[in-house]
């Protein structure tokens, strides 16, 4: 069977998701060409990856550096990378809210958007969306959640009546609060189901990052809030459901693996075979459970949801915090259970700008940042 090779341009190459896309591109031979790189600090991975797949365009945040690599590649910046004619597909997979702006200019330029990047969309979910519908770029998800009610959304005509969006509940899940007091970075890395960069495992393990996908969910499906729920469902299997006005509900099923809903944004509208991908053995499922989440071990995600309501700014000031937070407690330098306070603090303190310009987003973010810091250090010496 012929089929048209894809353009493919992955900004966040080196980390995660960017690493496991570049796999299915492998495995795919002659599916995909991938025409463009980008990477943040690891030039020597990157490196590897320019020498390998020969893009013809990359980017490095560090530009001297970068042209010690190019070869024959042209150095761009990442909105550039992401507005590349060139470019078919545009696969986010960056950290943090350093994919907002490549995302806007991807959508801006009437891209396929595959988005794993929870951020862009938290952020400026309403801008991004607006622009989209504009452009006609399409968000394609790659969170294993977003792909699930995706999958179970296609070939229906009326909307959800609510989309029930899974959690594994994380390494720490069976753990008492006396108990978390104590967990250390090390232990909060070792995710039960997924393999992920630090700060959206450390994410996972709060439960921060389930908060972040209802936002998500909301611009990804234009769904209210109110009918979005989150359930714990320790095996990861069942990746989200969708219930229907009759009371139906689908459900998409599989191996924990990310691979499947990058490989399914990559390939879509089409499904393919790749022997890589590992498959469930049904004989060895011995049970399928489900619990309601525990506000007070995950204060993380009471907050993301609260926040999700009061709009604005505030998720913007929740990110960034959050941020900050996560890299303190990976440096040591902060509880895991106080990750969820000094986000509090900040969101306390923050001041709403409803309807958001870009600009006063990215106003929010700086000041969100600088704050969180300060709360820290003056924290520190009392």
């Amino acid at each position: 069977m012929v089929h048209e090779t894809k353009r493919v341009a992955i900004l966040g190459s080196t980390g995660s998701i960017g690493r496991q896309t570049l796999q299915v591109a492998r495995n795919l031979a002659g599916r995909f060409r991938v025409v463009g790189l980008a990477a943040g600090q690891n030039l020597e991975l990157l490196s590897a990856q320019i020498a390998e797949f020969k893009p013809e365009y990359i980017y490095h945040q560090s530009a001297t550096n970068s042209k010690l690599i190019t070869g024959s590649s042209k150095l761009v910046t990442l909105e550039e990378l992401a507005a590349i004619p060139d470019v078919d597909i545009v696969v986010i997979a960056t950290s943090g809210k350093a994919g907002l702006s490549a995302t806007l200019a991807a959508v801006k330029a009437g891209k396929k958007v595959a988005i794993a990047n929870k951020e862009p969309l938290v952020m400026a979910g309403e801008i991004i969306t607006r622009e989209a519908k504009k452009s006609g770029a399409q968000l394609l998800p790659i969170d294993s959640e977003h792909s699930a009610i995706w999958q179970c959304l296609n070939g229906e005509s009326q909307p959800p009546h609510r989309i029930l969006l899974t959690a594994s509940g994380g390494p720490f899940r069976g753990f008492s609060l006396e108990q978390m007091t104590a967990v250390t970075p090390r232990q909060a890395l070792q995710h039960p189901s997924w393999q992920m960069g630090k700060k959206v495992t450390i994410d996972s393990a709060t439960l921060m990052n389930k908060g972040l996908e209802i936002m998500e969910a909301r611009w990804l499906f234009g769904v209210p809030l109110a009918q979005i729920d989150v359930i714990i469902h320790p095996q990861s299997i069942i990746h989200s459901m969708v219930e229907f006005a009759d009371g139906s509900i689908k459900a998409q099923l599989s191996y924990p693996d990310m691979r499947l809903p990058i490989q399914y944004a990559l390939t879509w509208p089409d499904r393919v075979e790749n022997p890589e991908l590992p498959k469930l053995d049904w004989t060895k499922i011995r049970e399928l459970t489900f619990e309601a989440p525990d506000f007070k071990k995950f204060p993380c995600l009471k907050l993301a949801m609260q926040t999700a309501r009061t709009g604005g700014t505030n998720p913007t000031a929740l990110c960034a915090a959050d941020e900050v937070a996560v890299e303190l407690f990976l440096q040591e330098s902060l509880k895991f259970t106080e990750i969820a306070r000094l986000v509090e603090q900040v969101l306390e303190e923050h001041r709403t700008i409803s309807n958001p310009t870009l600009d006063d987003i990215m106003d929010t973010d700086r000041w969100a940042r600088d704050r969180a810091l300060q709360i820290y250090n003056r924290d520190k010496k009392c």
